[in-house]
């Protein structure tokens, strides 16, 4: 069996314990979470396309996201202006190391998701920038909720304003600008594991806002959002007609 299904099964095992814990969660287990979710994202490109070609735009999204982060705590853009708390660990510039794992751990999901409906290179670009995009409609209001960082103008959406899912895609069409010169392949059956990646967070957060949390604007809205590219993207799997 591959290690990547390995860690995705501890991945949703140990989401859906973190999941269940009452009241708020302790930093500990939040940063336990973005490693091995970091890690299953990591081994599935890998061990799909190799070192060069998996591993390395996995890195490069990383880079990409944390320059970005830096320059929105600076300057407040692309994302509006907010800060981060000390509770995701060592910071440089205000910004914790940690926040690169957010940006490299679901870029491959969302390319691989996108290369299913989208053809051509530019409409994949976009697409997958809007995918990644999506998956934050759901991380920003739980994190922002739970202290890691805030926004002090506050926003329409949980708290959270526009300009910062404008960001998101603006950063996100640029990781993915570079992503497709490194690795530019159609998806096929080999990349089944960062699309079962994508589709399990989409199903799990949906479920977690709406049932456990009891937020369901945010279940609503991560639902329809992430939603608008899973059950495409499964669809043209199951037919497999990227």
């Amino acid at each position: 069996m591959r290690a990547s299904r390995v860690l995705l099964a501890a991945l949703a095992v140990a989401q859906v314990a973190y999941g269940q814990v009452p009241g708020r969660r302790g930093t500990g287990p939040t940063r336990g979470l973005v490693g091995l979710m970091l890690a299953t994202s990591a081994t599935e490109a890998v061990e799909a396309r190799g070192a060069r070609r998996g591993g390395l735009p996995v890195g490069v999204a990383g880079g990409i996201g944390f320059a970005a982060e830096l320059v929105g705590v600076a300057t407040g853009r692309p994302f509006g202006h907010y800060a981060y708390s000390g509770q995701l660990g060592p910071r440089v510039g205000g910004v914790p190391l940690l926040a690169a794992a957010a940006w490299a751990m679901m870029a491959r999901p969302a390319w691989v998701a996108a290369g299913w409906i989208a053809p051509g290179r530019a409409a994949r670009i976009a697409v997958a920038a809007g995918a990644l995009t999506a998956w934050d409609v759901f991380l920003d209001p739980r994190m922002a909720r739970e202290g890691y960082w805030s926004w002090p103008g506050g926003g329409r959406y949980e708290g959270v304003p526009a300009s910062n899912f404008l960001g998101w895609w603006v950063t996100g069409a640029g990781v993915f600008a570079v992503w497709s010169a490194l690795d530019d392949a159609p998806p096929g059956p080999g990349d089944d594991g960062a699309l079962a990646l994508y589709a399990w967070t989409w199903a799990g957060e949906t479920f977690a806002n709406a049932v456990l949390w009891r937020r369901p604007r945010v279940a609503a809205a991560g639902a329809a959002a992430m939603g608008a590219v899973a059950v495409p993207a499964l669809w043209r799997r199951s037919r497999r007609q990227p």
